[in-house]
């Protein structure tokens, strides 16, 4: 591992292993490899990677790092995190262009892959809405509050307010817990029952509200607590 690739048998360097048996093939130290594309001296590329693997823990909070972090491992530097940056940039906004091209019923996972890696990993709670056409297509993903790790204030107000200014047709909500655990608070549950029955006065169903984690997704939407009895 710590000889150069160009060293290797050709078909366990990286690039060629991706060539012949696809992305799947490749461990998560040899895709970040392709990336960081050079070693230095006594470490391969690939050594590199797994170091960075080690120093944050997985690829959530690698992909979240920031760069003055990054720049503690050996022979990282600002150009290699802006390289890692930049395509994960890329990743999340070909699942938001997905979105927006299919009805969000029509592969369910694509909304989780897209919310987990928007804001799974993220050390702070965000609370996002999602405005759908009458399609069931994304008009905009928007970041509409911020909070501390240990909660964020949700105005119904607002929600309403940005809906009906993007003509949606529905709204699916969605926000993260930075403790790791993806299971509703009561807090939580009080929240989705106000959305719902505040979106119901104008018309504007409330599809789900996903909670999101770093390894962990939950959706009041598959749990069946969206069917929600008025009082």
């Amino acid at each position: 591992m710590h000889s150069p690739i160009t060293e290797w048998p050709k078909h366990e360097q990286p690039r060629e292993k991706l060539r012949l048996y696809g992305a799947k093939a490749l461990t998560d130290a040899e895709l970040l490899a392709i990336f960081l594309r050079v070693g230095v001296k006594g470490k391969s590329a690939v050594s590199l990677a797994h170091d960075l693997l080690h120093q944050f823990g997985n690829l959530p909070r690698l992909m979240t790092c920031k760069p003055t972090e990054f720049i503690q491992v050996h022979g990282m530097g600002l150009s290699k995190w802006s390289q890692i940056q930049a395509a994960y940039e890329l990743v999340k906004r070909s699942l938001e262009e997905q979105l927006g091209q299919e009805s969000v019923f029509s592969s369910p996972s694509q909304v989780k892959e897209f919310l987990q890696a928007k804001i799974g990993a993220l050390p702070h709670e965000v609370f996002l809405c999602l405005y759908l056409d009458s399609r069931l297509h994304l008009i905009e993903c928007q970041e509409l509050f911020r909070g501390s790790i240990t909660q964020t204030a949700v105005y119904p107000r607002e929600i309403l307010k940005e809906a009906l200014s993007r003509n949606a047709s529905a709204l699916i909500v969605a926000h993260n817990h930075p403790s790791g655990n993806p299971l509703p608070s009561e807090a939580d549950q009080e929240l989705t029952k106000i959305l719902f029955k505040a979106l119901q006065l104008v018309d504007i169903p409330l599809l789900d509200h996903c909670i999101v984690s770093g390894s962990g997704f939950f959706s009041f939407s598959d749990s069946g607590l969206m069917k929600i009895e008025p009082k």
